[in-house]
């Protein structure tokens, strides 16, 4: 006796599905567009840059020289945000910056647009523009962060430029002058002062140390100070309504 049966149909394959996408590799060159298709199709992956249009892979970082020096810096940074209305931080956000550069610093601070800030939230949330400060935890001056990331802040106007070389004991703080990034002087009590964000201390010799009750002391001593004051009476000033 004979079976007939009748064929399955014959599958087509998907379009655009996630197993189309190419996966991210290290050192590719891709427009901005192809690396968030690409980047989006990648749940699992923590971490991923296009800096001067290359792909930049994280990759596993050490408690010692990255983990740690992270949490104290981004502690830091919060306490300066907690005490400046106007002021917002972020941690590992996607900065859109222009077609070959899509970095996902270590932290950042921007000024809200309402109250003055260069930079927005796009249709997506993600920062569109340079923040006013964007800092980076670095192993030494051979790390891309003081290169090709460098110029690329540098030439989409991000303001501030901070840099903590783990490895090297050493903290570079650049700010931005007719288009150029210089070294931000020490005083003369061997603290480092934003410029772009008053109140915002550092004193680099306590980091380094990791000597958490001297960076607390420093940056309390900050957001206290008259040009810490000035600054918000400033962003007040500045306020404007949200668009509904």
């Amino acid at each position: 006796m004979t079976t007939l049966t009748t064929p399955l149909p014959r599958r087509e394959p998907l379009k655009n599905s996630l197993l189309d996408v190419p996966p991210l590799q290290d050192g590719d060159r891709l427009t901005r567009a192809e690396f968030e298709r690409r980047y989006d199709a990648m749940p699992e992956l923590k971490k991923a840059e296009l800096i001067e249009g290359v792909v930049h892979m994280g990759s596993p970082v050490s408690a010692n020289n990255h983990a740690e020096p992270h949490f104290d810096l981004i502690t830091l940074l919060g306490l300066y945000r907690l005490h400046t209305p106007g002021v917002v931080g972020g941690d590992n956000g996607t900065l859109r910056l222009d077609l070959d550069n899509e970095p996902q610093p270590d932290a950042y601070l921007r000024i809200l647009a309402e109250f003055g800030g260069q930079c927005v939230l796009d249709e997506k949330g993600y920062v569109a523009g340079a923040p006013e400060l964007v800092a980076e935890v670095a192993a030494s001056s051979v790390s891309y962060d003081l290169h090709d990331k460098l110029n690329a802040y540098r030439r989409n106007q991000v303001r501030e430029y901070l840099v903590w070389r783990v490895r090297d004991r050493e903290v570079d703080w650049f700010v931005l002058r007719e288009g150029q990034f210089e070294r931000l002087p020490l005083g003369a009590d061997g603290l480092l002062r934003s410029e772009v964000l008053p109140g915002l201390w550092l004193d680099p010799q306590a980091i380094i140390a990791r000597d958490a009750a001297r960076m607390f002391q420093v940056a309390m001593q900050g957001v206290a100070s008259p040009e810490h004051h000035a600054f918000l009476a400033r962003l007040k000033a500045a306020e404007q309504p949200v668009a509904e």
